[in-house]
């Protein structure tokens, strides 16, 4: 799907200008090409219309350049946007020029058509495995999007990148082995709770870690305990030195006090 986009050059750049072409109703953008990158601006208006009525990456966009030295005309791809994350408002725009006759690499949504696949009708829960493809094609050639037909699938069974029915002029990059679209089997309630239970007592069941030092010690402390005399001993020796210090330290006050009476 193409659409028409027309942008004005600008000089200015920086924080500044950007904060006075918002206010004055506008958005800065920066459009990439082959050996140039131009400053535009844009009508916030017209980018949004293609990002709701496109996927966005791979929307063609005729740029309609006013005041460009050359090529006033070009095709471009909407690369990246930026959105002020409280209001919602369009803040910034990035494009890319792109060559009509040079291949592209994007990446596509899936589209899951067909309607119910059989096995969600017995129960099975749908699960998109990849939202989308990278692939390489012509601009001409670009899809909005890869369709996969999923309809018959049952329980336990998926689609893979490989077994995708093949387009003309487009090339899928994703490893053929990857899952693109698959019906897994339903969780019962009742199972459900039971990993979950089974989780919590888990964690709640786990014995406090011992570090292995305390361990050695509280064996020692035990171990000298259990031996006869093992503490006494110790006891022993230490109140002898204390002893010993206190008769020597009585011995000099002593010295000292008769040397004065004299």
């Amino acid at each position: 799907m193409k659409f028409d986009l027309t942008a004005e050059v600008r000089e200015k750049a920086g924080k500044g200008a950007a904060r006075q072409l918002r206010r004055s109703g506008k958005v800065p953008a920066v459009l990439y090409g082959e050996g140039e990158c131009l400053l535009l601006t844009v009508d916030p208006t017209a980018v949004i219309k293609v990002l709701r009525g496109h996927a966005g990456s791979t929307a063609l966009i005729n740029l309609s350049l006013t005041g460009a030295a050359s090529k006033p005309s070009r095709t471009a791809l909407l690369r990246e946007y930026q959105v002020d994350p409280v209001s919602g408002e369009l803040l910034h725009v990035d494009l890319f020029e792109i060559s009509m006759t040079k291949p592209i690499r994007v990446k596509v949504p899936v589209s899951v058509v067909g309607g119910m696949p059989a096995g969600v009708k017995e129960g099975g829960v749908l699960h998109h495995n990849l939202r989308e493809l990278h692939i390489e094609c012509l601009p001409a050639a670009l899809p909005d999007a890869i369709e996969v037909d999923a309809s018959n699938l049952a329980i336990g069974q998926g689609i893979h990148v490989k077994e995708l029915t093949a387009v003309a002029g487009i090339k899928i990059l994703d490893e053929a082995e990857q899952m693109v679209v698959s019906v897994a089997a339903p969780i019962s309630e009742a199972k459900l709770e039971a990993l979950l239970t089974s989780g919590a007592g888990a964690e709640e069941g786990k014995e406090p870690e011992v570090i292995g030092k305390g361990k050695e010690e509280g064996a020692e402390g035990a171990e000298k305990a259990a031996a006869p005399g093992g503490e006494a001993k110790a006891g022993e020796k230490g109140e002898k030195k204390e002893a010993a210090a206190g008769a020597k330290a009585g011995e000099k006050k002593e010295g000292g006090k008769e040397e004065k009476k004299k």
